[in-house]
């Protein structure tokens, strides 16, 4: 499930320009400072640009000079979307625009985008800029998750730009940054929900042909509208799985932060919650719990149903509620499945792994034991022991003990990350103590430790 990125060659693309009125052409901010902070030189190699020098990445990741070959300006793209469930024709790209695309090692166009580069036409009220902080925070977000197995974007780099932003929700003044992230494709559901709003149904075949050829690689069949919601219903069903499995809450999972590809993306008050809690919220300002740990699959499945309201000019309507009824059983296939890899076990039959999860989550809430403490003392099925039996003990780990027998892996833990005192986690007391260091001593050492520590624990998960 952690895909490696492979050296390829340079190869530009720009697709995104076959669709019309997708974006709006706009000019980077003007920057007084450009400090290089975070390349992510594993996935630059993976869509030729692994040998750009510090300068050269400068210049084309802070100050957007053109990549030869792809988008001449950079598209802050048009959308609309459901916010907390109330519909906004208000929004676009404003602080971020598409930059650039290519091809990557396997073939696939991929996008980068940015976050902070400056106001466009969505802006409204907005800087267009991002904290120091939120781009800090969006490297540990995405790290963890590729680590954990979640289809997300890559942060892939981060330039300080010597700025002192304002911020009601933090302390300020603040230190300012422009992000790039690399995503296969920005086109969200919301995309096609502004599409439809405006009747334009060109408009609406063009991105659903877009999405099928450039992004899925699929040859469009009778039903084109009904074909895309399929793969756009397995694909997030799996996303919210992988949510579910890492532990992890993304805080805004609106409409037009969800992409077409089914790929997370866009961390802002994103958290992993320490223990199985339901009701774990990411942002302050959910004071419904919409989006709670245990909601997300419910509201990501909300979203795609948008999805099949914006298609439905270009289907009948039931091969579009044929498609999107798939979604629960395909989040359930994808809890086992997913549940099983982090555990390191294969997967058996259906009920017999159901039945092994709810034991181990029942077992988790009782105990109030850490979700990636689980994983790591029961990797491969097999308690790990001295030090940890003495937690592990009442009836619900009895339940336990005896229904991941049949899946006992030994092998899963050999890796010498399976050996060590704790596992590595990304809980918010450690988010604050990086960024304390950065902003009070201008000190990277713990954001580099725990990106290694990170990617220890992607070597470990990455094996057989």
């Amino acid at each position: 499930m952690i895909l490696t990125p492979q050296p390829a060659k340079f190869t530009p693309a720009r697709d995104i320009l076959d669709v019309p009125s997708l974006g709006d052409a706009v000019a980077p901010a003007t920057f007084p400072q450009h400090i290089l902070r975070y390349r992510n030189d594993r996935w630059a190699q993976s869509v030729g640009l692994g040998e750009l020098g510090d300068a050269e990445w400068v210049n084309h990741f802070g100050r957007f000079a053109p990549l030869a070959g792809s988008l001449e300006r950079p598209l802050a793209l048009r959308y609309h979307g459901h916010q907390f469930r109330v519909y906004n024709p208000d929004i676009g790209d404003g602080r971020g625009f598409l930059f650039a695309q290519m091809r990557d090692h396997l073939g696939r166009l991929m996008d980068l985008g940015t976050k902070g580069s400056g106001q466009t036409p969505y802006s409204r009220f907005g800087d267009g800029r991002l904290t120091l902080k939120g781009g800090v925070r969006e490297i540990l977000a995405t790290e963890m998750l590729e680590a954990l197995g979640v289809y997300t974007s890559r942060s892939f780099s981060l330039i300080e730009t010597g700025e002192a932003l304002e911020r009601n929700d933090e302390p300020s003044p603040t230190r300012a940054a422009v992000l790039v992230r690399l995503s296969h494709s920005h086109i969200r559901i919301g995309s096609f929900q502004r599409a439809a709003t405006l009747h334009d149904e060109g408009l609406l075949k063009a991105l659903t042909d877009y999405a099928l050829t450039k992004l899925y690689d699929a040859t469009p069949g009778e039903n084109p509208a009904a074909q895309l919601l399929g793969l756009v219903v397995e694909r997030t069903a799996d996303l919210a799985a992988s949510y579910m499995i890492a532990g992890f809450v993304h805080g805004v999972l609106n409409s037009d932060n969800i992409n077409i590809t089914g790929e997370s993306f866009d961390y802002g008050p994103w958290r992993f919650t320490p223990l199985w809690e339901p009701g774990f919220t990411a942002a302050y300002f959910d004071h419904q719990g919409l989006y709670a740990f245990a909601r997300q699959a419910e509201a990501i499945h909300w979203d795609v149903a948008q999805l099949a309201l914006s298609l439905r000019t270009l289907s009948e309507t039931e091969p579009l509620v044929d498609a999107l009824n798939r979604f629960p059983e395909l989040y359930a296939a994808a809890m086992r499945r997913r549940f099983c890899w982090r555990l390191g076990i294969a997967e058996g039959d259906a009920d017999t792994t159901s039945a092994l999860i709810e034991s181990a989550v029942r077992a988790m809430i009782e105990s109030k034991t850490p979700i990636d403490r689980f994983f790591f003392d029961w990797r491969g099925g097999v308690l790990r022991t001295p030090t940890s039996e003495q937690h592990y003990t009442g009836p619900v780990w009895a339940e336990l003990k005896g229904n991941v027998a049949s899946f006992a892996n030994p092998a899963a833990a050999s890796h010498i990350y399976w050996h060590g005192e704790a596992p590595c986690s990304m809980h918010i007391d450690e988010v604050e103590a990086i960024w304390a260091a950065i902003d009070t001593r201008d000190d990277w050492t713990m954001l580099e430790a725990k990106i290694a520590q990170i990617a220890d624990l992607r070597e470990a998960m990455s094996g057989p």
